[in-house]
């Protein structure tokens, strides 16, 4: 059994200003992704200049969409109640679902700027994305929050005030399958030539299979619960259209080439 350590969410204090890690994990995924935006961008023949504005415009989409899509998706009626809430970031979290439209909305205005096909631009920035949800998990695992279900497994962790079970740290596998796996599994794929719509297929299957699995074992939402069948999570809903849609850009990708 292992005993989460209790870390410290603020990295720095700097007088009235603190410096959390779970920004520096938001960091951490912008940093990378632009850097590896860079190497890659030599294959496909883009400027350095296209990436520093696909980071940005990829940076714009993460925080707007992720965050009215938690408002949206799991705290709607307080939303309705007080609109105000999506100002209260300090209320609350982000959305993965709702990061993933806010960024597509903006790789389709990238793409309209620079004049790519929009498949053609999710495509190249898909690999990219697992670096930032790993990142994201462990500024998750950090803060101490988005734990598991109860369990004897050997990896279960006692975590302090939340009874004498060990749990679930559910957050490291999802940092481990969603960042880690994900992004070999993506970044090798693509290393070759792929037919279009393919890679952002893959990337939909890989996480939504991924996070559709993890959810058995985390505890959904208190103020949502399960959704149906005593298991369904809101997370689980959210997730399915992805699977279906990359099935269908594989499918699609497939027959094309």
């Amino acid at each position: 059994m292992l005993v989460y350590p209790q870390i410290d969410p603020v990295a720095i204090n700097l007088g009235p200003l603190a410096v959390h890690w779970y920004g520096l994990m938001y960091l951490v995924g912008f940093v990378g992704a632009w850097l590896l935006g860079r190497y890659r961008a030599k294959k496909v023949g883009w400027s350095v200049q296209q990436i520093d504005d696909l980071i940005f415009y990829a940076a714009m989409g993460v925080v707007l969409g992720g965050r009215i899509g938690y408002v949206l998706f799991y705290n709607f009626p307080a939303f309705i109640d007080n609109p105000v809430i999506l100002l209260k970031i300090w209320q609350g979290g982000m959305s993965f679902h709702g990061g993933l439209l806010g960024v597509l909305v903006a790789m389709y205005l990238f793409g309209k700027k620079y004049q790519h096909h929009f498949f053609e631009v999710t495509d190249f920035i898909a690999p990219l994305v697992p670096i930032g949800l790993g990142a994201g998990r462990i500024g998750n695992f950090i803060n101490g929050e988005l734990w598991g279900k109860p369990t004897d497994f050997a990896l279960g962790m006692l975590v302090p005030g939340l009874g004498n079970m060990p749990r679930h740290p559910s957050q490291l596998y999802e940092s481990a399958l969603e960042g880690f796996v994900l992004f070999f599994i993506l970044w090798i794929y693509s290393s070759k030539p792929r037919a279009r719509m393919s890679v952002s297929g893959l990337f939909l299957i890989g996480y939504g299979a991924f996070r559709f699995a993890v959810e058995f074992v985390r505890l959904p939402d208190a103020h949502l619960g399960y959704l149906a069948f005593g298991w369904l999570t809101m997370g689980q809903i959210l997730t399915l259209p992805m699977l279906l849609l990359g099935a269908v850009l594989m499918l699609k990708a497939k027959q094309k080439g």
